[in-house]
Protein backbone atom coordinates (compact mmCIF):
# COMPACT_ATOMS: atom_id res chain seq x y z
CA UNK A 1 0.00 0.00 0.00
CA UNK A 2 0.91 3.49 -0.68
CA UNK A 3 1.34 6.31 1.45
CA UNK A 4 1.38 9.54 0.21
CA UNK A 5 2.12 13.10 2.45
CA UNK A 6 0.98 16.35 2.20
CA UNK A 7 1.89 19.98 3.13
CA UNK A 8 -0.25 20.96 6.10
CA UNK A 9 -1.44 23.85 4.27
CA UNK A 10 -2.45 21.74 1.25
CA UNK A 11 -6.04 21.58 1.70
CA UNK A 12 -7.86 18.37 -0.19
CA UNK A 13 -11.35 17.68 -1.46
CA UNK A 14 -12.85 14.70 -2.38
CA UNK A 15 -15.86 14.57 -4.91
CA UNK A 16 -17.82 11.83 -6.82
CA UNK A 17 -18.15 11.95 -10.28
CA UNK A 18 -19.99 8.49 -12.32
CA UNK A 19 -19.29 6.83 -9.50
CA UNK A 20 -15.84 7.70 -8.92
CA UNK A 21 -13.87 9.33 -6.18
CA UNK A 22 -11.81 12.74 -7.36
CA UNK A 23 -9.61 14.35 -5.60
CA UNK A 24 -9.11 18.00 -5.88
CA UNK A 25 -5.87 19.63 -4.56
CA UNK A 26 -6.70 23.10 -3.08
CA UNK A 27 -3.83 25.09 -2.66
CA UNK A 28 -3.26 28.04 0.25
CA UNK A 29 -0.30 29.80 1.04
CA UNK A 30 1.72 28.09 3.66
CA UNK A 31 3.35 30.79 6.50
CA UNK A 32 6.37 29.80 8.09
CA UNK A 33 6.25 29.60 11.54
CA UNK A 34 6.88 32.55 13.90
CA UNK A 35 8.33 33.07 17.17
CA UNK A 36 8.52 36.37 19.18
CA UNK A 37 10.88 37.06 21.59
CA UNK A 38 10.08 39.74 24.05
CA UNK A 39 11.93 42.77 26.07
CA UNK A 40 13.03 43.98 29.44
CA UNK A 41 9.70 43.91 32.05
CA UNK A 42 7.53 42.64 29.26
CA UNK A 43 5.60 39.63 28.94
CA UNK A 44 3.80 37.59 26.12
CA UNK A 45 0.22 39.40 27.45
CA UNK A 46 2.59 42.85 26.21
CA UNK A 47 2.06 40.95 21.90
CA UNK A 48 -1.79 40.51 22.05
CA UNK A 49 -2.07 43.35 19.27
CA UNK A 50 0.93 41.78 17.09
CA UNK A 51 -0.57 38.11 17.07
CA UNK A 52 -3.68 39.54 15.83
CA UNK A 53 -2.15 41.37 13.16
CA UNK A 54 -0.24 38.47 11.97
CA UNK A 55 -3.21 36.36 12.25
CA UNK A 56 -4.93 38.40 10.40
CA UNK A 57 -2.81 39.36 7.19
CA UNK A 58 -1.28 35.31 7.25
CA UNK A 59 -4.21 33.73 8.71
CA UNK A 60 -2.95 30.13 10.00
CA UNK A 61 0.39 31.39 10.64
CA UNK A 62 1.66 29.16 13.83
CA UNK A 63 3.19 32.27 16.33
CA UNK A 64 4.65 31.44 19.12
CA UNK A 65 5.44 34.03 22.08
CA UNK A 66 7.60 32.78 24.38
CA UNK A 67 7.40 32.66 28.14
CA UNK A 68 10.27 32.70 29.98
CA UNK A 69 12.46 35.74 31.66
CA UNK A 70 8.87 37.43 31.80
CA UNK A 71 8.81 41.25 33.85
CA UNK A 72 11.59 41.24 36.39
CA UNK A 73 13.45 37.76 35.54
CA UNK A 74 14.53 39.87 32.57
CA UNK A 75 16.93 41.48 34.44
CA UNK A 76 18.90 38.24 34.56
CA UNK A 77 22.29 37.89 32.71
CA UNK A 78 21.53 37.80 29.11
CA UNK A 79 24.01 34.50 28.57
CA UNK A 80 21.62 33.06 30.97
CA UNK A 81 18.71 34.19 28.64
CA UNK A 82 19.99 33.31 25.40
CA UNK A 83 20.61 29.82 26.72
CA UNK A 84 16.89 29.55 28.16
CA UNK A 85 15.24 31.12 25.04
CA UNK A 86 17.11 28.70 22.84
CA UNK A 87 16.53 25.73 24.50
CA UNK A 88 12.79 26.85 24.06
CA UNK A 89 12.51 27.64 20.51
CA UNK A 90 14.64 24.82 18.77
CA UNK A 91 11.70 22.45 18.93
CA UNK A 92 10.13 24.62 17.04
CA UNK A 93 12.85 25.10 14.55
CA UNK A 94 13.48 21.49 14.27
CA UNK A 95 9.64 20.89 13.57
CA UNK A 96 9.63 23.36 10.11
CA UNK A 97 11.26 22.18 7.46
CA UNK A 98 11.13 25.57 5.65
CA UNK A 99 12.80 27.90 8.41
CA UNK A 100 10.92 30.35 11.06
CA UNK A 101 10.78 33.60 11.24
CA UNK A 102 11.71 35.56 14.44
CA UNK A 103 10.62 39.05 15.89
CA UNK A 104 12.68 40.03 18.42
CA UNK A 105 11.71 43.00 20.29
CA UNK A 106 14.42 45.40 22.33
CA UNK A 107 16.25 43.60 24.94
CA UNK A 108 14.90 40.25 22.79
CA UNK A 109 16.45 41.31 19.75
CA UNK A 110 20.26 40.99 21.90
CA UNK A 111 18.83 37.79 22.94
CA UNK A 112 18.07 36.48 19.67
CA UNK A 113 21.74 37.82 17.99
CA UNK A 114 22.79 35.56 20.49
CA UNK A 115 21.30 32.50 19.64
CA UNK A 116 22.08 32.30 15.85
CA UNK A 117 25.51 33.00 17.01
CA UNK A 118 25.45 30.30 19.18
CA UNK A 119 23.12 27.60 17.66
CA UNK A 120 24.87 26.32 14.14
CA UNK A 121 22.14 24.47 12.52
CA UNK A 122 19.07 27.15 13.25
CA UNK A 123 16.91 27.72 10.40
CA UNK A 124 15.79 30.99 10.83
CA UNK A 125 14.36 33.08 7.31
CA UNK A 126 13.74 36.48 8.38
CA UNK A 127 15.20 37.65 11.80
CA UNK A 128 13.46 41.02 12.76
CA UNK A 129 14.71 43.22 15.03
CA UNK A 130 12.02 45.66 16.55
CA UNK A 131 14.13 48.59 18.36
CA UNK A 132 16.54 46.76 19.90
CA UNK A 133 19.64 48.08 21.15
CA UNK A 134 22.29 45.93 18.44
CA UNK A 135 25.31 48.39 18.96
CA UNK A 136 24.61 48.55 22.90
CA UNK A 137 22.77 51.62 25.22
CA UNK A 138 24.03 54.52 26.37
CA UNK A 139 21.39 56.73 27.98
CA UNK A 140 19.27 57.66 31.13
CA UNK A 141 16.14 56.56 30.85
CA UNK A 142 13.00 55.67 32.80
CA UNK A 143 14.55 51.66 32.59
CA UNK A 144 17.55 53.12 33.76
CA UNK A 145 15.98 54.93 36.97
CA UNK A 146 14.09 52.01 37.88
CA UNK A 147 17.26 49.39 37.84
CA UNK A 148 19.89 51.42 39.61
CA UNK A 149 17.93 54.73 41.07
CA UNK A 150 21.34 56.12 42.20
CA UNK A 151 23.16 56.01 38.85
CA UNK A 152 23.12 58.12 35.70
CA UNK A 153 24.41 57.38 32.33
CA UNK A 154 27.87 59.07 33.14
CA UNK A 155 29.07 56.95 35.92
CA UNK A 156 26.93 54.07 35.62
CA UNK A 157 29.78 52.55 34.26
CA UNK A 158 31.61 52.42 38.00
CA UNK A 159 28.89 49.64 38.77
CA UNK A 160 27.95 48.00 35.13
CA UNK A 161 31.96 47.16 34.52
CA UNK A 162 32.16 45.08 37.93
CA UNK A 163 31.27 41.27 38.05
CA UNK A 164 28.35 42.31 39.88
CA UNK A 165 27.28 44.96 37.38
CA UNK A 166 27.92 41.87 34.77
CA UNK A 167 25.28 39.78 36.03
CA UNK A 168 22.49 42.29 34.61
CA UNK A 169 20.85 42.60 31.83
CA UNK A 170 20.99 46.21 31.25
CA UNK A 171 24.95 46.20 31.97
CA UNK A 172 25.52 43.46 29.69
CA UNK A 173 25.22 45.89 27.11
CA UNK A 174 25.74 48.85 28.48
CA UNK A 175 28.80 50.58 26.01
CA UNK A 176 29.98 53.58 27.31
CA UNK A 177 31.23 55.29 24.68
CA UNK A 178 33.67 57.58 27.53
CA UNK A 179 35.17 54.34 28.56
CA UNK A 180 35.39 52.32 25.70
CA UNK A 181 38.65 50.52 27.31
CA UNK A 182 36.76 49.24 30.43
CA UNK A 183 33.52 48.06 28.16
CA UNK A 184 35.55 46.14 25.91
CA UNK A 185 37.66 44.50 28.90
CA UNK A 186 34.62 43.96 31.15
CA UNK A 187 31.41 42.81 28.84
CA UNK A 188 31.05 39.56 29.10
CA UNK A 189 27.86 39.63 26.55
CA UNK A 190 27.74 42.55 23.69
CA UNK A 191 31.35 43.53 23.25
CA UNK A 192 32.25 39.21 22.98
CA UNK A 193 28.56 38.44 20.58
CA UNK A 194 30.46 41.70 18.43
CA UNK A 195 33.26 39.68 18.18
CA UNK A 196 35.35 43.13 19.54
CA UNK A 197 37.67 41.19 21.72
CA UNK A 198 39.21 37.83 21.66
CA UNK A 199 36.62 34.94 21.09
CA UNK A 200 38.15 31.93 20.54
CA UNK A 201 34.63 30.95 18.61
CA UNK A 202 34.69 34.26 16.41
CA UNK A 203 34.55 32.78 13.19
CA UNK A 204 32.25 30.00 14.06
CA UNK A 205 29.59 32.03 15.39
CA UNK A 206 29.74 34.74 12.52
CA UNK A 207 29.14 31.96 9.94
CA UNK A 208 25.92 30.80 12.15
CA UNK A 209 24.54 34.00 12.39
CA UNK A 210 25.09 34.62 8.28
CA UNK A 211 22.85 31.35 8.20
CA UNK A 212 19.88 33.61 8.35
CA UNK A 213 18.01 35.03 5.05
CA UNK A 214 17.47 38.49 5.86
CA UNK A 215 18.28 40.98 8.90
CA UNK A 216 15.16 43.75 9.71
CA UNK A 217 16.31 46.67 11.67
CA UNK A 218 13.47 48.54 12.48
CA UNK A 219 14.09 51.44 15.19
CA UNK A 220 13.28 55.40 15.10
CA UNK A 221 14.17 58.77 16.37
CA UNK A 222 11.37 59.34 18.91
CA UNK A 223 11.86 56.01 20.50
CA UNK A 224 12.46 57.50 23.94
CA UNK A 225 14.03 54.51 25.04
CA UNK A 226 16.81 53.06 23.19
CA UNK A 227 19.52 55.54 23.03
CA UNK A 228 21.03 56.17 20.64
CA UNK A 229 18.11 55.32 19.06
CA UNK A 230 20.18 54.46 15.81
CA UNK A 231 21.86 51.54 18.10
CA UNK A 232 18.62 49.55 16.43
CA UNK A 233 20.21 50.11 13.23
CA UNK A 234 24.28 49.23 14.53
CA UNK A 235 25.19 53.11 14.76
CA UNK A 236 26.16 54.71 17.70
CA UNK A 237 27.86 57.35 19.68
CA UNK A 238 31.64 58.10 19.51
CA UNK A 239 33.30 59.68 22.42
CA UNK A 240 32.31 62.75 21.63
CA UNK A 241 28.72 61.56 21.78
CA UNK A 242 28.08 62.03 18.15
CA UNK A 243 26.24 59.10 16.43
CA UNK A 244 28.34 57.18 14.11
CA UNK A 245 26.08 55.32 11.06
CA UNK A 246 26.40 51.45 11.59
CA UNK A 247 28.39 51.56 7.84
CA UNK A 248 31.20 53.77 9.17
CA UNK A 249 31.39 51.75 12.46
CA UNK A 250 34.77 49.01 13.24
CA UNK A 251 32.19 45.99 13.49
CA UNK A 252 30.51 46.82 10.00
CA UNK A 253 34.05 47.68 8.71
CA UNK A 254 35.80 44.69 9.52
CA UNK A 255 32.95 42.63 9.14
CA UNK A 256 33.59 41.26 12.51
CA UNK A 257 30.25 38.95 12.85
CA UNK A 258 28.81 39.82 9.14
CA UNK A 259 27.06 42.82 8.80
CA UNK A 260 29.09 43.45 6.18
CA UNK A 261 28.39 40.54 4.71
CA UNK A 262 24.32 40.34 4.80
CA UNK A 263 24.78 43.68 3.36
CA UNK A 264 26.55 42.98 0.47
CA UNK A 265 24.34 40.42 -0.04
CA UNK A 266 21.16 42.39 -0.47
CA UNK A 267 19.98 40.76 2.89
CA UNK A 268 20.26 43.69 5.28
CA UNK A 269 17.38 46.02 5.69
CA UNK A 270 16.76 49.22 7.67
CA UNK A 271 13.67 51.13 8.70
CA UNK A 272 13.33 54.27 10.09
CA UNK A 273 10.04 55.65 11.56
CA UNK A 274 9.22 58.92 13.39
CA UNK A 275 6.28 59.39 15.75
CA UNK A 276 6.97 55.89 17.07
CA UNK A 277 7.68 55.79 21.41
CA UNK A 278 9.41 52.23 22.70
CA UNK A 279 6.59 50.64 23.78
CA UNK A 280 4.49 51.36 20.99
CA UNK A 281 6.83 49.42 18.30
CA UNK A 282 5.10 45.74 18.16
CA UNK A 283 1.20 47.42 18.89
CA UNK A 284 1.87 49.89 15.94
CA UNK A 285 -0.06 48.20 12.91
CA UNK A 286 1.41 50.92 10.30
CA UNK A 287 4.47 49.76 11.42
CA UNK A 288 3.59 45.87 11.36
CA UNK A 289 2.16 46.90 7.60
CA UNK A 290 4.81 48.79 6.55
CA UNK A 291 7.89 46.92 8.02
CA UNK A 292 7.04 43.98 9.13
CA UNK A 293 4.00 41.76 7.21
CA UNK A 294 6.01 41.25 3.84
CA UNK A 295 8.94 39.12 6.16
CA UNK A 296 6.92 36.69 7.07
CA UNK A 297 6.02 34.31 4.16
Amino acid sequence: MKRFSFPSCLMLQFLTCGGLFVLLFRATLCYKPVVIIHGLFDSPSDFQNLLHYINETHPGTNVTVVDLFDHTYSLEPMWKQVEGFKNAIYPIMQNAADGVHLICYSQGGLVCRGILSVLPDHNVDSFISLSSPQAGQYGDTSYLKYVFPKYIKTNLYHICYTSIGQDVSICNYWNDPHHHDMYLNSSKFLAILNNENTNPNATAWKNNFLRIKKLVLIGGPDDGVIMPWQSSHFGFYDDNETVIEMKDQMTYLTDSFGLKTLDARGDLVQYSVSGIHHTMWHSNQTVFRDCIAKWLT
